[in-house]
């Protein structure tokens, strides 16, 4: 890691290092909040949490071979050379931000209230076609994961792909502080956290601060489908390029494979290209726009763009298709919005036997979550869903508007364990289920339960 000795770090952080000054001049191979990935040469950031306090791990870490350790307690004896800070968390971003001055390579930032992480895993598998890729790991996109995130950069990589996730107004600056991103990308403008953003309008303020650091040179990609996003003209001087129908990136011919994944053409200034997308659900030709356009922004050819949404992939929880006894199950439980669940829906309804929709409670929707439930439930009918089996409190509207709307099987129950058990009951050889719900509902644990049941344990990963 480039100049990152412990003087340097200090300085940062606004900090104070305990050792002397032959210690200073130690460099770290790594940075990590985590202590069981604590590696020979890293340096440790002990953070409070609700029930631990990392500081209690130090003495582990130094048995490890830490480099070093920051600290907002005075500590006595410390076996490592320790920095003091006032706080372990911002010094965490301070950090991310003193390092990521100093790198060279591109670094794109995502956005948006629906996609970013299946926009983000497609815009690297692009990019990978021609660099060496450093993307955000998981749902490493908060003020904790995107500084952890840009620490992780080493010298072999060519360029960065960091998701970006915001709630609440001034998150999305601090986010943009550390990350300075050279392209900027914004999927959509939904109705995700409504709770602290209030409207629409809201949420196009709060995720526009992504443009507060990019630079004169830099890029901005933006969904020209979206209302919202369509109304910005030009940032700092640097006008957007759109993706979408009628803009300098679009897609027509396009051919929707079921569970197996679509097909498409996606025009572009530079040409044309035909794409087999193996991931379903027609709402990826829109991410493979993206990539597209970021692509063409980074000088790639159409050949290597083409290459990299054919091979584009998922993460965990991310419209997953597995085989479990003859049933095949979407496992798409990362997490869940009213435009989410719509988009899972509409692939649901390609299945094959009979389709089945496991859907739980949606968070930080705001004083209209119940009203918002219910369209889900109500959309679930429309799309002639065999059966909807949900659980939580908010679903129970859900399972209401389902009921009112079409000639569908409803299950609900208020308890997560208990809709699983009925469910289980229910699934039989050819059915197609879709497991979704916010990620603080665990519905992992349902596709857990289906795996343990219906594949033997030979078959098992």
């Amino acid at each position: 890691m480039k100049n990152m000795t412990l003087a340097h770090i200090a300085k940062a952080c606004h900090g104070v290092c305990t050792g002397d000054r032959e210690q200073s001049r130690i460099s770290i191979r790594g940075a990590v909040t985590d202590s069981r990935q604590v590696k020979e040469g890293y340096l440790f950031i002990p953070l409070k949490g609700a029930r631990v306090d990392g500081h209690d791990f130090i003495p582990d870490v130094a048995k490890k071979g830490a480099a070093a350790v920051l600290s907002e307690r005075e500590l006595r004896d410390c076996p490592v050379p320790c920095i003091q800070v006032a706080s372990s968390e911002q010094a965490l971003k301070d950090l991310a931000a003193y390092y990521r001055s100093q790198l060279s390579i591109p670094v794109v930032g995502i956005t948006g209230s629906v996609g970013k992480t299946s926009t983000k895993e497609m815009i690297a598998s692009v990019l990978s076609q021609k660099y060496r890729v450093l993307k955000t790991a998981g749902n490493f996109n908060n003020e904790i994961g995107l500084p952890l995130t840009l620490l992780r950069i080493r010298k072999e990589h060519q360029a960065a792909v960091v998701e970006m996730g915001i709630s609440d107004f001034g998150e999305m600056h601090r986010l943009a502080e550390m990350a300075r991103p050279d392209l900027c990308v914004i999927t959509n403008i939904g109705v995700c956290h409504l709770e602290n953003l209030k409207t629409r309008d809201g949420i196009l303020q709060a995720k526009s601060e992504i443009f507060d650091f990019i630079r004169p040179e830099g890029h901005i990609i933006l969904n020209g489908d979206d209302d919202k996003l369509a109304t910005i003209e030009e940032v700092k001087g640097i006008r957007p390029v759109f993706y979408g129908a009628g803009r300098e990136i679009y897609a027509d011919r396009i051919e929707n494979c079921g569970l197996r994944g679509v097909k498409a053409d996606i025009h572009t200034p530079k040409g044309t290209i035909a794409v087999n997308i193996p991931i379903p659900g027609e709402h990826n030709v829109t991410n493979a726009m993206a990539a597209a356009a970021v692509g063409l922004a980074l000088d790639m050819e159409l050949s290597e763009i083409r290459a990299g949404i054919n091979q584009a992939k998922t993460i965990g929880g991310r419209s997953n298709l597995i085989e479990a006894g003859g049933i095949l199950m979407l496992d798409d439980c990362y997490n869940a919005n009213p435009v989410s669940m719509r988009a899972s829906l509409d692939v649901l309804s390609q299945g094959s036997g009979r389709t089945i929709a496991v859907l739980g409670d949606m968070g930080e929707l705001g004083e209209h979550e119940k009203q918002l439930h219910y369209e889900v439930g109500a959309y679930a009918a429309q799309k002639q869903i065999t059966a909807l089996f949900c659980a939580g409190e908010l679903s129970e509207q859900m399972a209401q508007g389902a009921k009112d709307t079409g000639n569908i099987q409803v299950f609900h129950d208020t308890d997560r364990e208990k809709m699983t058990e009925h469910l289980l009951e229910y699934l039989k050889e050819h059915d197609t289920v879709l497991v979704k719900a916010s990620h603080f509902m665990d519905y992992p644990k349902v596709v857990e339960a289906v795996k343990e049941k219906f594949i033997p344990v030979s078959g098992r990963n």
